[in-house]
């Protein structure tokens, strides 16, 4: 449970009673969540709740975030929960620990309905090759031995969520489900109780044999969406040594570590916590968090992150973060928080899903009614509303949407792009024009020196000195291109940093400085003083490696390019002139915020790309937005997706595989409404036994998740 800030308008809605400007969010593990019906229901039910500002439901993991009044207890939200037919509990506060006891059961349910169903099939099939009198009788009582155990066990997972909704006076997916299973079961024990026929145990057992492997398959698909960030989890530092105050060390749990600890941190060893370095120097893979492979040096000053792991010499790290204040728990937090959207798509199968249980129930009776007046026994009616009641399952619709959106954001996680909003990949399918902002965004953000040929080599170790002894952007550029140089430092005296002047240490007997260049100088500079001597180092911003790579993807997509930065206009204009864009300088937030708006008037999707905190109203105010890893915690909370590491491609990966994602969402679409238009006339008709109408929607599932599933090779 998290306080959270409550905007005006939602502390409006809430009602009296709610402390100004305070809201609390609680997190719920609803394993009954199956479709899109289930999310609309919850959303909408919850909304009502004197108290509730908002409710969210994660449909890959199964929970629901609800912002409420410190007042509303979570026992009370579990409760209405409940009577919105759905068990509930407190969420883990992990937010991507794994609970697998529901694909267990599941899994251990589908083992046992396979079996009797394999039992049951053998079976028949000797009655329908003919066997009569008592050995089909007997035949008929060995299945119903076998049948109602393993409908007893398997059938569960539908019936407790049946007899949940009813007990609240509600339906849900399961209901029809469940009565459809029900009457097939008792049907088939009249039918052998008085010598008759037929019997439908191999349907009924068949119909919960193919939803438990829907639902089965539907939560692996789910676990392997989650499974590239909880394997970046799973390389975090387990533990740390941790020093006391007598020098020792002793081993301590990464729960357990806390902000002024002191780790000491092995060759070899994952970090187990962010901290910054305190003694020592050493090279650190940061391939977990950048996605970069080459290691980068490390010394006292730098902050390193949970994940990361020490290659060199052994260091002191003071704990800045731990447990879940880590950079690796956000990126997991807005993993978590990426679930399910309320896209236009999902608001379709929304409705659709809603009207569901009356319409089934509905058709159900009228084919009873129909063929009763028709003559037909009781017998015969009641087989077609069973088979009505099994055919018309909405699980091929419900899956339509978050089948295709948790596969595709997997995909994407996979290639170092993080989707925060399931919409946000409608959204981006849609872009026809990509603002990019410049540093830090086109470029690394990191300033580089352009030669460092003018120094002595005794120079180059005076100049590490005395930038291994500062902060600022340009001296952690001079330490990195002279470490990666092998230059050592030189020893210095004591050191006096002026903030916004420069940094001073004696040398040798004489005053060696890194200095702001005195009058105007062009572009990124700083000079070297070393008694009379002055060297003007002059730096660069590199951009990054894929940069024109991925502006003429994005215009093979038909999506144009063009730069807005607050960065002085000629660097921002020498930057797109070597690009072949168009690009302006010198923008305040409202101007960028203004040209969005000016484009999205005139019929433009605009995708924002941007890292600062002056980003962070245009990538809010664009039609989509991204931001890089290393982006200020405004850019990344304010856009849709975030990408890791130096290589820009993912942006336009990211259209690509949207594009692709809205292709699949329409097919399953038309592959779950074109299912019900052929199956439900034959159901009424007649032409459809049980058995055949559980094959007939189980693989309907099957498909649309088979389908979905091809997106897994989309960002390949």
């Amino acid at each position: 449970m998290t306080v959270s800030a409550l905007p005006s308008q939602a502390q409006d809605e809430a009602g009296p009673g709610i402390a100004p400007q305070l809201a609390i969010d609680s997190r719920f593990t609803v394993p009954g969540i199956r479709c899109a019906g289930c999310i609309g229901k919850i959303e909408r039910g919850l909304s009502q709740v004197p108290g509730v500002t908002r409710a969210r439901v994660n449909f890959s993991a199964k929970r629901v975030a609800v912002s409420h009044a410190p007042a509303l207890s979570d026992d009370v939200l579990i409760e209405e929960l409940r009577k919105l037919g759905f068990e509930a509990q407190r969420a883990a506060e992990n937010p991507l620990g794994r609970d697998d006891k529901e694909t267990r059961s599941l899994l251990r349910a589908l083992a046992v309905a396979g079996f009797g169903m394999m039992n049951i099939m053998l079976l028949s099939v000797s009655v329908w090759s003919g066997a009569d009198g008592e050995t089909r009788e007997l035949f008929h009582w060995l299945s119903a031995l076998i049948a109602i155990p393993v409908i007893a066990y398997s059938g569960r997972p539908f019936f407790a969520s049946a007899a949940m909704a009813l007990r609240y006076r509600r339906t849900n997916m399961d209901v029809p489900i469940s009565i459809g299973i029900v009457l097939a079961t008792g049907l088939s024990l009249w039918e052998t109780a008085t010598g008759g026929a037929h019997a439908y145990f191999d349907g009924a057992v068949m119909l919960l044999f193919f939803l438990l492997a829907g639902r089965a398959l539907d939560a692996t698909m789910r676990s392997r969406a989650r499974s590239g960030i909880a394997a970046l989890l799973g390389r975090m530092g387990r533990g740390a040594h941790v020093l006391d105050t007598d020098g020792t060390t002793q081993w301590t749990e990464a729960d357990r570590l806390a902000p002024g600890m002191m780790m000491l941190v092995v060759a070899g060893e994952s970090l187990a916590a962010d901290g910054e370095i305190v003694e020592g120097s050493t090279t650190i893979d940061a391939s977990m968090l950048t996605g970069e492979s080459e290691p980068r040096p490390a010394v006292p000053g730098d902050l390193i992150h949970a994940g990361m792991i020490n290659l060199g010499n052994p260091v002191r790290v003071r704990v800045t973060a731990a447990a879940q204040d880590t950079a690796i728990a956000d990126i997991a937090r807005l993993m978590d928080e990426a679930g399910q959207s309320r896209s236009r798509y999902v608001r379709v199968a929304d409705r659709a899903a809603r009207f569901y249980a009356p319409a089934v129930h509905s058709l159900a009776a009228f084919s009873f009614v129909g063929w009763m007046v028709a003559g037909a026994g009781v017998h015969q009616s009641l087989l077609v509303a069973v088979a009505v009641l099994i055919i018309t399952c909405p699980c091929a619709l419900g899956l339509a949407v978050p089948a295709a959106q948790v596969v595709a954001s997997g995909a994407l996680l996979r290639k170092g792009l993080l989707i925060k909003d399931g919409s946000a990949l409608e959204r981006l399918a849609e872009v026809d024009r990509a603002v990019f902002d410049k540093t830090g965004t086109l470029t690394l953000g990191e300033p580089r020196p352009v030669d460092l040929s003018a120094l002595a080599p005794d120079e180059c170790r005076t100049v590490l000195a005395l930038a291994q002894s500062s902060r600022h952007p340009l001296s952690r550029g001079l330490v990195q291109a002279l470490q990666a140089a092998g230059v050592e430092p030189a020893a210095l005296g004591p050191v006096d940093e002026t903030v916004g002047e420069g940094v001073r240490a004696r040398v040798d007997g004489e005053v060696a400085a890194l200095l702001r260049p005195d009058g105007a100088a062009e572009g990124l500079t700083v000079d070297f003083v070393h008694g009379a001597r002055r060297v003007r180092i002059a730096f660069n911003d590199p951009q990054r490696p894929d940069v024109a790579e991925t502006i003429a993807a994005l215009g093979a997509m038909g999506v144009t390019s063009r730069i807005l930065s607050g960065d002085r206009d000629g660097a921002v204009r020498a930057l797109a002139e070597d690009l072949g864009l168009e690009g302006q300088g010198g923008m305040q937030p409202a101007d960028k915020l203004d040209v969005l708006q000016r484009l999205a008037e005139a019929g433009h999707h605009t995708l924002m790309i941007g890292d600062g905190l002056n980003d962070g109203p245009a990538l809010a105010g664009a039609h989509v937005s991204i931001a890089p890893g290393g982006a200020s915690d405004v850019s990344q909370q304010a856009a849709d997706a975030v990408f890791v590491g130096e290589r820009l491609m993912p942006v336009a990966l990211a259209v690509k595989v949207s594009r692709r994602t809205m292709a699949v969402v329409r097919q399953n679409f038309a592959l779950a409404i074109g299912y019900n238009t052929l199956a439900v006339p034959l159901a009424i008709l007649g032409v459809v036994t049980p058995l055949i109408a559980a094959v007939a929607m189980s693989l309907s599932s099957l498909i649309v998740v088979g389908n979905s599933l091809r997106l897994a090779r989309a960002a390949g």
